[in-house]
């Protein structure tokens, strides 16, 4: 008796291809992830608002107005997502400049966190970014110090500020949460720091 074994549906196929593409953004296989990304979305469209990983991609691969619209369509279904807001922003920053980027700056709930919420603010009203730093905890093992000095350095990357920018991406990269934790936003502080020549271990 011959036994028919089904093919994987559409949607397994997709949510293998994205975790596919996480582990080739991981390695900084920019391109790698964004094709297993694109290929999961052909699958299974309904996971587009979704699929933030594609976006934080686009970003890297210089397609800021397709990773600007992914990060819109995420917000569009959790609209208390800080960081999708803010990286439609630095989205914008890159095609628009910071100043314009900000007027048309997307409206969140209140992040848990304290550390994303001054962000939010100081992304928005482009205030001071030791804002952000002052709302960590301290700790160098802590996931706010991480997060702190990742967001302060985009933020300096979104003014044009390089010099400024290295240095935070750095400290983000010297915590022990980012050395320990296997978060996707540290393996992303990796990426950055090899992307824009400020060295950094890719291991994760």
């Amino acid at each position: 008796m011959l036994i028919s074994l089904s093919q994987p549906s559409k949607a397994k196929q997709a949510a293998t291809l994205v975790q596919s593409g996480m582990r080739s953004f991981r390695k900084c296989d920019v391109t790698g992830s964004i094709q297993a990304f694109d290929e999961a979305l052909r699958l299974d469209p309904a996971i587009r608002p979704y699929l933030w990983q594609r976006g934080l991609s686009l970003y890297y691969a210089e397609q800021y107005e397709a990773a600007a619209m992914q990060f819109r369509d995420d917000v569009a279904v959790n609209p208390s997502d800080t960081e999708e807001a803010i990286w439609a922003f630095l989205s914008e920053a890159r095609l628009l400049g910071a100043s314009q980027a900000r007027r048309q700056f997307l409206q969140v709930g209140r992040d848990s966190r304290d550390v994303m919420r001054a962000a939010c603010t100081v992304f928005q009203d482009g205030s001071d970014p030791a804002r952000i730093l002052r709302a960590a905890d301290g700790g160098r093992g802590s996931s706010s110090a991480f997060y702190a000095n990742l967001y302060v350095g985009l933020f300096f990357e979104a003014e044009g500020d390089e010099q400024q920018s290295g240095e935070a991406i750095a400290r983000a990269l010297d915590t022990e949460y980012a050395k320990a934790s296997g978060d996707y936003m540290a393996a992303l502080a990796k990426v950055h720091a090899q992307l824009r020549g400020l060295g950094g271990s890719l291991s994760t």
